[in-house]
């Protein structure tokens, strides 16, 4: 039997929230306190996002003859993601309640600190021009990209302890879930490392790697899945490459 090169128990989909109110109005809302007002929930656009996600996910489901009872969702407690994961819900007709749904807080936004706090869009450029720099460098009183890699790190793990073999849909933020994909992509390329889920994201959190993150950034809405890789020796599916899905409108 061929030796599969998977590192992960269950398959993953990605989900940035639909387009929000502060995405309207052209803020940054990253703090715990402002990102889980309701005032700052999904914009009419959003929910439209969410709703068409919803669908192109549903569709994947079925095209891979993945069971509805075989889904996991895991959302952000920001009021734009726990909107989306509502909205998503509803198309698959799933309760927003354990086992399947889940609120995990370290899927939160990123906090970009109190500089940036409600400032305009426009300074997100300020952002990412430090992390291509150093990614283990914080805006000042907010998290560095190996911050969140580090907390979305454990998130993963737990899942992967938790669930095995479920269809995992992680409903983020723009820049957890490129930092995420940046460091999902990196660990399936270093087959020269271990097979432990942990072991080999660590291997791959180091400078050269974190500041792409970039490269994997997705649209409001925008679903994005792992590819299903079929061991040609075997009947057992893995996950390998990644592909793009785009529900967005």
């Amino acid at each position: 039997m061929a030796k599969t090169t998977s590192f992960l128990g269950n398959r993953y989909w990605v989900l940035r929230h639909g387009k929000s109110i502060p995405n309207e109005k052209g803020l940054i809302v990253s703090s715990l306190e402002n990102g889980t007002r309701e005032e700052y929930q999904l914009a009419d656009e959003g929910m439209n996002q969410a709703h068409l996600a919803g669908q192109s996910f549903l569709k994947q489901l079925k095209d891979a003859s993945i069971p509805i009872d075989n889904v996991r969702i895991c959302y952000s407690p920001f009021s734009r993601t726990t909107h989306t994961a509502k909205l998503v819900e509803s198309v698959l007709n799933l309760p927003l309640q354990p086992p399947q749904s889940k609120v995990i807080e370290n899927l939160r936004e990123r906090y970009f600190g109190p500089t940036f706090e409600l400032q305009s869009h426009d300074k997100y450029s300020e952002i990412w021009a430090l992390d291509e720099k150093d990614p283990f460098m914080r805006p000042e009183g907010g998290e560095s990209v190996n911050d969140v890699a580090s907390r979305l790190i454990n998130t993963v793990a737990t899942i992967e302890s938790e669930y095995q073999g479920c269809a995992v849909l992680i409903v983020s933020h723009g820049d957890p879930l490129q930092i995420l994909q940046t460091l999902l992509n990196a660990a399936k390329q270093n087959t020269a490392c271990c097979d432990s889920f942990t072991s080999r994201i660590e291997s791959v959190k180091v400078g050269p790697v974190l500041s792409q993150h970039r490269k994997y950034a997705l649209e409001t809405g925008e679903l994005r899945a792992h590819k299903v890789v079929q061991n040609v020796n075997s009947k057992d599916v893995r996950l390998d490459d990644a592909y793009i899905y785009s529900g967005a409108a």
